[in-house]
C-alpha cells in the first residue's frame, strides 16, 4: 500500500487553467446589468477569447435590442418615392439614378403613401407590355415609430418584408426604413467603432493634426474649433455642406478639397455620411494649387 508520500502528484494539472478553463471563467461571472455585460465582453477580448468583428457585432446586437425606429429611419424629407400621378418616363430616371430596389408609391404627396414598387417590374415598361404601375405595387408595411428595432428586425425576417413606413402619433407618415438599415446597427463600420467613440465629442483632433468630426456637427462648431468660415445659412451641418461639394452621397474612402480643407470619408452608409477625416492646407499648399 503506496504511503502519502509516494501518492502521485497532481501539481501538474492545477498549475496552470486551460484555455477552456479561462472562458468558462469568463462566461460564469453573470454581469448584473448591461454595462457588466459589455464590461465581460471587452475583457474576453483584450484577452484574445474573441475578435474585434464579433465584439463589435456583439455590441451592435445589444444596441439594436435598446433601440427604437425613430433613431434610425430615413425621415420623410430624404425619402426616395415614386408618385403615381406621374408618368414613368418621369420617374423612371430618378429610379435609375438612386438605384434602389424597392421605391414607396405615393399619391400626390409623401402622406399619402399607396404602396411598394420592386424596381425590378419596371423591366415591364421596356418589354413593351402593358405597364400599369398601380397594378404591380405591393402592400406597404406601416410601424410606429417606437417599435424596437429588434422586434422590427424579426418581423422584417418572419414576413420577408425588407422595408417598412414609418408614421407618427398622429398618422401622418415620419420617414422610412429597410431591413440594411437594421443590419448596419450590427454589422457596420467595425473600424471606424473602434477607432471613433460614438459617446465623444463631435470633433476629435488625432496625433498628426488632422481632425474626425461627425457629419451631424454644426457647422458654427466646426467653424470654430477648425477655424473656417462657412455658412449655415443653406445647411445647418458639416455633412449637408459636404455632400453638396460631392454632389452625390459620398462612399468610404472619396476625397474632396474646398475652401483650404482635405476631407476624407471615413464612414458612410447607402443613406447617409456618418464620421469624415478633415485635413487643415496650409498656405503655401492652397497657393500651390492656385
Amino acid at each position: 500500500m503506496a504511503t502519502e508520500s509516494e501518492k502521485p502528484s497532481n501539481h501538474k494539472s492545477i498549475n496552470k487553467p486551460s484555455l477552456l478553463e479561462r472562458l468558462s471563467n469568463f462566461l460564469l461571472r453573470e454581469p448584473e446589468d448591461r454595462e457588466q455585460l459589455v464590461e465581460l465582453l471587452h475583457s474576453a477580448y483584450e484577452n484574445s477569447l474573441m475578435d474585434a468583428d464579433s465584439l463589435a457585432m456583439i455590441e451592435g446586437v445589444l444596441q439594436v435590442s435598446e433601440m427604437q425606429v425613430r433613431d434610425i429611419m430615413i425621415p420623410r424629407s430624404q425619402m426616395d418615392v415614386i408618385d403615381i400621378t406621374e408618368p414613368p418616363e418621369v420617374f423612371i430616371p430618378s429610379v435609375i439614378e438612386t438605384a434602389h430596389s424597392r421605391f414607396p408609391v405615393i399619391e400626390g404627396n409623401k402622406n399619402d403613401v399607396i404602396g411598394i414598387l420592386l424596381a425590378k417590374d419596371l423591366l415591364r415598361y421596356y418589354a413593351g407590355e402593358d405597364f400599369e404601375v398601380r397594378d404591380m405595387l405591393r402592400p406597404a408595411v406601416f410601424i410606429p415609430e417606437a417599435k424596437r428595432l429588434n422586434i422590427l428586425l424579426k418581423e422584417f425576417r418572419s414576413n420577408r418584408n425588407h422595408i417598412a413606413i414609418v408614421v407618427d402619433e398622429y398618422g401622418g407618415v415620419a420617414g422610412m426604413v429597410t431591413i440594411e438599415d437594421v443590419l448596419e446597427q450590427i454589422v457596420g463600420d467595425i473600424e471606424d467603432e473602434y477607432d471613433y467613440d460614438e459617446d465623444e465629442d463631435n470633433i476629435i483632433q488625432n496625433a498628426d493634426g488632422q481632425y474626425r468630426v461627425k457629419a451631424l456637427t454644426e457647422i458654427a462648431d466646426f467653424n470654430e474649433i477648425i477655424g473656417t468660415t462657412f455658412s449655415d445659412e443653406e445647411f445647418s451641418t458639416i455633412g449637408g455642406l459636404i455632400v453638396s461639394k460631392f454632389g452625390h452621397l459620398p462612399k468610404r474612402n472619396e476625397e474632396v478639397s474646398f475652401n483650404g480643407i482635405h476631407v476624407k470619408v471615413l464612414r458612410a452608409d447607402s443613406r447617409r455620411l456618418h464620421t469624415i477625416l478633415v485635413s487643415v492646407k496650409t498656405e503655401s499648399a492652397i497657393q500651390s494649387e492656385g
